[in-house]
């Protein structure tokens, strides 16, 4: 396992419904940042307003959390992140798997341990739930995040988002 990040200027909590509008407005400032250079401009432009956008299944979930900067003059989210046992896209239940969903941390709050401990959380926790084994759909720029904890690259994949096929990497962990 993976072990929590001590983190003092972080607090970690599960996300609820009310946190929608915080979530969208992290995804906003992240997604577009991060995935500039490992997408072509057309397919991010398409993508971008869907992913953007808080997911209520994600939030009704109590397996998605949400890292809160704490060194702000004001509490800022800096990051977000879970799991659930649902299969994104189709909701289809797999014994024993769980899905990693909806990875960001914002620019300002990298590099602080953010993402490793959001993502510990979900390898702590998912096993309570039966979950033996991690699935990812990583958007092409977070492959060597995922793989530096341990998920191993399976296989190219296109995340259908209605009409837009959205290069991905099918990557999954063992617990």
């Amino acid at each position: 396992m993976l072990g929590f990040t001590a983190m003092t200027d972080v607090s970690i909590k599960v996300a609820t419904p009310s946190d929608a509008a915080d979530t969208t407005a992290l995804l906003e400032a992240v997604y577009p940042v991060l995935m500039q250079g490992a997408y072509d401009p057309v397919v991010l432009a398409r993508g971008l307003p869907l992913m953007t956008r808080a997911n209520p299944a994600l939030l009704n979930s109590g397996s998605f959390y949400l890292a809160t900067g704490l060194a702000a003059p004001e509490p800022v989210v800096a990051g977000c992140g879970g799991w659930t046992r649902e299969r994104p896209g189709t909701g289809e239940v797999e014994a024993g798997l769980g899905h990693i969903r909806h990875f960001a941390t914002h620019p300002d709050w990298t590099g602080r341990g953010i993402a490793k401990s959001l993502l510990d959380r979900c390898v702590v926790h998912a096993p309570a739930a039966g979950v033996r084994r991690l699935e990812c759909y990583s958007s092409l720029n977070a492959e060597g995040f995922y793989a530096a904890f341990g998920f191993a690259a399976v296989r190219p994949m296109d995340v259908h988002m209605g009409t837009l096929l959205f290069p991905s990497i099918l990557m999954t962990l063992d617990l």
